[in-house]
């Protein structure tokens, strides 16, 4: 059999047991929420994000669908409203430090806080070349600072409740420390970034600072840095590290006000983003980030899941 018809037979079998098992239905003792548990969702007026957005809001949820552009957001909200889904629009935009305060006053203001944050903001200028560096700060700024400033300014948000309250990460497989192809040469700045001991959020950001002085004197090439997407796996490998990081760091909040983080690659989704070239529908890619913040018991915090199956980072 050849390595194509395998590959083949293995996303079928793949897509078989993803729709059993979105095909299960919430128990009623495992529906911890209502239509007053608040939902955020970052990027969500189309492709994974807008079908997060519709699957939780699907469940009875209150949803916030936040995108930068205004216009956009408001056509993404609309649409969801009119499926008769709970769905509210607010301007947001990760990269914008002041776009996040003025979010998050509002939804003080409005709601009081959330229970679930899902962020799922991210871009890629990959066009099918193995590396792509050439947009590598905005991709860096938005996948990974972005990305963390939006938790941090969140995490005061989040409401108590004895079920804990959820940060769910979407990120990639192309992050993963330990990959076979796409990995950081570098063995010891791996184990430090893998060690939970020594992991710290200046070492991510020194990582990648990094990488981006490299990138603007062209010395990126021989650093050692992953040899596929290069600037989009890096982003995605910082959002992995900072999850583990953040896990640790929330998990000495006292009961009733734990929250749960962890992250989960949706695979190669057939969106605007990959060209249209992924191989996944965006249904079956947002299941896993609603699983994950639906799902009653939690598998634990810092984790890394695809498919509803926890992976190695």
């Amino acid at each position: 059999m050849s390595t194509d018809k395998r590959a083949k037979e293995r996303r079928e079998k793949r897509h078989q047991e993803i729709t059993r098992l979105r095909t299960i239905p919430y128990s009623d003792h495992q529906r911890w929420w209502s239509a007053d548990t608040i939902a955020v969702v970052t990027g969500a007026n189309r492709g994974i994000g807008f079908e997060i957005t519709r699957q939780l809001a699907s469940h009875g949820l209150t949803v916030i669908l936040t995108s930068r552009d205004t216009t956009l957001g408001e056509e993404a909200t609309k649409a969801l409203q009119e499926q008769g889904l709970k769905v509210v629009f607010h301007q947001l935009d990760v990269v914008d430090q002041a776009s996040i305060d003025s979010f998050c006053a509002w939804v003080k203001a409005m709601y009081g806080g959330i229970d679930i944050l899902i962020n799922n903001a991210g871009i890629s200028y990959n066009t099918g070349s193995d590396n792509s560096v050439d947009c590598a700060e905005n991709v860096i700024n938005t996948n990974y600072i972005g990305t963390k400033n939006m938790i941090k300014a969140a995490i005061p948000l989040m409401r108590p409740s004895a079920e804990g309250a959820r940060i769910v990460l979407v990120s990639s497989r192309l992050g993963r420390l330990n990959g076979r192809r796409n990995r950081i040469a570098d063995v010891a700045l791996r184990q430090q970034l893998e060690d939970i001991e020594s992991l710290s959020e200046s070492l991510i950001d020194s990582t990648m600072t990094k990488f981006l002085e490299q990138v603007k004197d062209g010395s990126w090439v021989n650093g050692g840095w992953p040899q596929n997407n290069t600037d989009y796996s890096l982003s995605k490998l910082a959002v992995n590290a900072y999850t583990r990081l953040m896990a640790k760091i929330l998990s000495e909040r006292p009961e009733g006000q734990k929250i749960h983080i962890n992250c989960c690659c949706p695979g190669w989704v057939k969106t605007a983003m990959t060209g249209w070239a992924g191989l996944t529908p965006p249904e079956e890619g947002a299941d896993t980030a609603v699983w994950l913040a639906l799902l009653q018991d939690q598998l634990g915090s810092g984790k890394f899941f695809a498919e509803r199956r926890e992976i190695n980072f």
